[in-house]
């Protein structure tokens, strides 16, 4: 299987803004339509008449679909080329928002969701080739792959402070339609961009379909039986069958001649810890994010323009804290800063703890700092042990395998802290039980990566 794809090399030496414009706008795009729904979501609920588990179906129909098809996402970019890749994405991402947009009732607008993260998971792979393409330099391709990732970054950081805008000044269809302008401009830039090569890869359609129905499945059951109950028939057997596929997906990596995901790789235990970090860096954000909003205006009566600035603290340092991780994993190894950041995760997440009905909103805003730079300070260096850990030729499978690790963490804290609102006498108390389990995932993995063999590495890249 292939993640990373190569494309042909551009016919001149040099960069191309117009290629490094495309995907830039693309990787801002996809990382934009997770977060930015959050804030939006009681107008969502007022407007379309959903209750909680419709609004968690919201966010996680995207994250679902982006984390169930980006494993195989990169081989479909190789077989069709990655422009070609990246273009029908895009048209299928826009499309998908104009939906969102129009949707009369929440059945279309979570159909259009999973369509959406489907769109995106072809498109992030196809972007990254898409850099690789336009800068055969090794220096450029450096450089424009680090202004690539700052994109993504930025847009983890505007997510909640846009949506909250957009809802308030024009209405919640508005966060969709937002996407419509970047994605002509991003059409208009691709098409100066030559064809890329196809290259033959195989598709490993038996892990592909198990994947979607595992995590479909589970996904399904958590949120659902949040609102009825896990003793539901419906639930039971959603749950029945993301066992069931979950088995039959490992079966087929590990017979399969062209697995989605080596098994291999786990052999290492470095791999393994840094998969559940990640997953667990992004559970505590992710849901988080979630929590919070609907705190900030269902229990305190904040408009989401207001919810949207409570944020700004929590996501303002992030690019500042990322290049102080460099610079820790340089002179201490990345072990260091990913144990710290998940350390100050923590910390964070029991100080919200002590939040109630009264707290002051400014209050909030400061105490849900330390998890927004926990995960600044542990990802770059997370990602730097990873790649660190696997060789040179799996690296991109490496990055695919973290990246999906980490949605699936944001989608499965979006269902299970639902539940836990859905399910407690009051929000506050769901909300305090979803901050002490995600407290107690991020002290836990923060052991497991002091247990890891000290390394030295000077080379960490940034990180969204």
């Amino acid at each position: 299987m292939t993640t990373c794809t190569q494309s042909a090399p551009a016919s001149t030496r040099g960069g191309s803004p117009a290629v490094l414009g495309a995907a830039l706008m693309g990787f801002f795009l996809i990382s934009l339509d997770a977060l930015i729904v959050t804030v939006a979501l009681p107008d969502i609920g007022d407007n379309l008449d959903v209750g909680m588990s419709g609004l968690q179906w919201v966010v996680d129909g995207y994250t679902l679909m982006f984390a169930a098809l980006m494993l195989s996402a990169g081989a479909l970019s190789d077989r069709i080329g990655a422009k070609q890749a990246f273009g029908a994405g895009l048209v299928l991402f826009t499309m998908a928002s104009m939906a969102c947009g129009l949707a009369p009732g929440l059945a279309v607008l979570v159909t259009a969701r999973l369509v959406q993260g489907a769109a995106a998971a072809v498109m992030m792979p196809a972007s990254l080739s898409l850099v690789r393409q336009g800068y055969p330099d090794q220096a450029e391709r450096a450089r424009a792959i680090a202004v690539w990732t700052v994109g993504g970054a930025v847009a983890v950081a505007a997510g909640p402070i846009v949506g909250g805008a957009l809802t308030a000044t024009a209405g919640w269809r508005w966060i969709f339609y937002v996407n419509l302008p970047a994605a002509v401009l991003a059409l208009v830039l691709l098409a100066r961009v030559p064809a890329s090569r196809r290259l033959p890869s195989r598709l490993d359609c038996l892990g592909q379909v198990t994947a979607v129905l595992a995590m479909g499945g589970l996904t399904y059951g958590v949120i659902e039986g949040g609102a009825q109950g896990f003793g539901r028939t419906g639930v039971v057997v959603s749950l029945a069958v993301a066992v069931a596929a979950a088995v039959g997906f490992l079966v087929a990596q590990a017979r399969g001649s062209h697995p989605m995901l080596p098994l291999p790789l786990f052999r290492t235990r470095v791999v393994t810890v840094s998969l559940v970090v990640g997953f667990m860096l992004n559970a505590a954000y992710y849901g988080g994010v979630f929590n919070f909003s609907l705190y900030l205006q269902q229990e305190r009566g904040q408009t989401a323009l207001h919810a949207g600035l409570m944020f700004i603290p929590m996501t303002a340092l992030v690019a500042v804290v990322n290049l102080a991780s460099a610079r820790l994993a340089a002179r201490y190894g990345p072990r260091v800063p990913m144990a710290a950041g998940q350390l100050v995760g923590t910390a964070g997440l029991l100080s919200l703890l002590t939040v109630g009905t009264h707290t002051p909103v400014w209050v909030v805003a400061v105490l849900m700092v330390p998890v927004g730079l926990g995960g600044a300070l542990a990802v770059p260096a997370l990602t730097a042990m990873l790649l660190d850990a696997v060789p040179a030729d799996r690296a991109g499978t490496a990055g695919a395998v973290l990246n999906t690790a980490r949605q699936v963490g944001g989608a499965i804290a979006v269902a299970v802290f639902g539940a836990l609102l859905a399910g407690a006498n009051s929000f506050l108390t769901g909300m305090h039980w979803s901050m002490l389990l995600a407290a107690a995932g991020l002290l836990a993995t923060a052991g497991a990566t002091l247990t890891l063999r000290r390394s030295r590495r000077a080379d960490v890249p940034a990180a969204a």
